[in-house]
């Protein structure tokens, strides 16, 4: 059985999703791999951390650069299971990450609603590995938020 590699970085950033659900965040998961192997992973953690800044990939930009001991992630690739808002993706620019893989776009929030181009013309960007599945996440986890307003 052949696996795909993008796919199965993309389902180790929703068990990191699903992890900030399971504790009331907001469910959006990063992973962050250098040569075929995981470096950072994340989650939100905005209300645990009382930090506005504390988004699943600002959390594993952090992680990965300390684990390599650089300022840049030009070998590596970040995987999010939402479309990054700008603050994340203005970072990762920063970065000089090598690929951004995200699974379902945010239409309110995400970078491309802002400015399309924001990457460098190395970067490599690529929207759509479990679409479906990361975007029902946050359908869910917002459902339920008005839900309980609503009481």
């Amino acid at each position: 059985m052949i696996i795909n590699v993008h796919q199965h970085f993309m389902e180790l950033a929703l068990k990191e999703a699903k992890q900030a659900q399971a504790e009331d965040e907001v469910p959006i998961g990063a992973v962050v791999v250098s040569h075929s192997r995981v470096i950072a992973k994340a989650y939100n953690q905005v209300e645990r951390l009382k930090d506005p800044t504390a988004h699943a990939e600002m959390l594993a930009i952090t992680s990965a650069t300390n684990v390599l001991g650089s300022k840049y992630l030009t070998d590596c690739a970040i995987y999010v299971t939402i479309e990054p808002c700008m603050m994340c993706a203005t970072a990762l620019f920063w970065s000089k990450i090598g690929a951004v893989y995200y699974a379902a776009g945010d239409n309110r929030y995400g970078f491309t609603h802002f400015d399309r181009h924001i990457f460098n013309d190395t970067t490599h960007v690529e929207k759509g590995l479990l679409e479906h599945d990361c975007g029902q996440l946050m359908k869910d986890f917002f459902k339920k938020k008005r839900e309980l307003d609503k009481l």
